[in-house]
């Protein structure tokens, strides 16, 4: 009976509080959301079991910056061993990007380099969020930077970023950027139809110019070079987004290339998603400041898609009349590749009964939105590091 008793006293249904079943229902939600509307499945669902995980008592399957290693213990435990080789160290985000380079063709950017300003335009929101963030919501310098970024929707600079800068705010910065990646398709089109008129989503651009080969294989590396001598800090994630664009356009690296973007990138967000789940502790998780995050990502991602969209409007104001743009593909400046085009491809040719379908050209300010939210971290870290 004493060992029954022990056996008891030992499980984890008697160290359950009430944080861990509201984050069992959190995991839950991001995994029913993944499942039912394909929400990310790729990081919900890793991220939603590894909040499962976290809050389970005694389990010891939960990950935090703050973790202090026993003298007793021989090893890590699981997630906190790749938290700490993984996120600590930056290596994790960096080989995603490699993967990301892999798989994008910047041949719509190259073909029309105008849209470039896009992408740059579309990264408003990452900077009015971290301003209101530290201004309105109390929040650090180091902290809202890292709620700022979530105004590129781009989820592996999130995490970068907020691995060096605020590591206790992983768990709520993460979730924030992939959910509303996921929510593209239900956040942009309000927006475009507020911003545009229906001649502006009627304007036709014309055919690109044509991309040689050449051009391809010098510009990952052109701009690795250029912008890691400019920000140094953005070098990693630059510089391996360019290097894995490089592996496939280069013609002769086929299976590098396609381990970059396909089993190394799997492997990789799978460690990525588990762990990002495993610090949203009930404790650390269910606090003010992680709906201050949640509100001010919204608020950064609007911004984001508005600036895009404005930005190209005024473009036109300056543009001959037979070089317009079509003001929608502003919004595709955000760095959620390919769906943001794709979006902005749907809305337009809704609106034009399929009479214009500028898929490609949103194409353009599409990759250029993944560069320019890796900058704007370098600038964050350069000015806050």
């Amino acid at each position: 009976m004493e060992a029954i008793g022990h056996l008891i006293q030992d499980a984890g249904f008697a160290h359950l509080t009430w944080q861990n079943l509201v984050m069992f229902g959190v995991g839950g939600l991001l995994i029913y959301l993944a499942v039912t509307r394909n929400y990310e499945p790729l990081l919900l669902i890793p991220i939603g079991f590894g909040a499962i995980l976290a809050n389970l008592p005694l389990a010891m399957l939960s990950a935090s910056s703050s973790y202090v290693h026993a003298d007793s213990a021989h090893s890590l435990p699981l997630l906190q061993l790749i938290y700490q080789a993984g996120i600590k160290t930056e290596l994790l985000p960096p080989v995603i990007f490699l993967g990301v380079g892999a798989l994008t063709d910047f041949r719509p950017l190259l073909s029309r380099p105008l849209t470039l300003l896009l992408g740059a335009a579309a990264q408003v929101g990452i900077f009015i969020a971290a301003l209101g963030a530290f201004y309105l919501f109390g929040f650090s310098a180091r902290e809202a930077a890292s709620i700022g970024i979530i105004g590129g929707a781009d989820g592996p600079t999130s995490i970068f970023i907020t691995a060096i800068m605020a590591p206790h705010l992983l768990g709520a910065v993460a979730v924030a950027a992939y959910s509303y990646m996921a929510l593209v398709p239900v956040i942009q089109p309000p927006i475009l139809r507020l911003l545009t008129t229906p001649q502006e989503r009627a304007i036709a651009t014309g055919k690109g110019r044509s991309v040689s080969r050449a051009a391809v294989i010098v510009f990952p590396v052109a701009i690795a070079v250029l912008v890691s001598l400019a920000i140094p800090a953005a070098a990693p994630l630059v510089g391996m987004l360019m290097f894995g664009n490089l592996l496939r356009e280069s013609g002769v690296t086929e299976r590098l290339s396609k381990t970059a973007g396909g089993p190394l990138i799997n492997i990789v967000t799978i460690f990525l998603g588990l762990v990002i789940g495993a610090t949203m502790s009930g404790a650390s998780f269910l606090q003010t400041q992680t709906l201050f995050i949640l509100v001010l990502g919204a608020i950064a991602f609007a911004f984001s898609t508005a600036g895009g969209i404005l930005f190209a409007k005024l473009l036109n104001l300056v543009l001959p009349a037979g070089r317009k743009i079509n003001p929608c593909i502003g919004a595709a400046g955000v760095s959620a590749v390919p769906m943001s085009a794709r979006v902005v491809q749907k809305f337009v040719s809704e609106h034009t009964n399929g009479r214009v379908n500028p898929l490609m050209d949103a194409m353009g300010p599409n990759v250029a939105g993944v560069i320019g939210s890796a900058v704007a971290a370098g600038v964050f870290l350069a000015l806050l590091r």
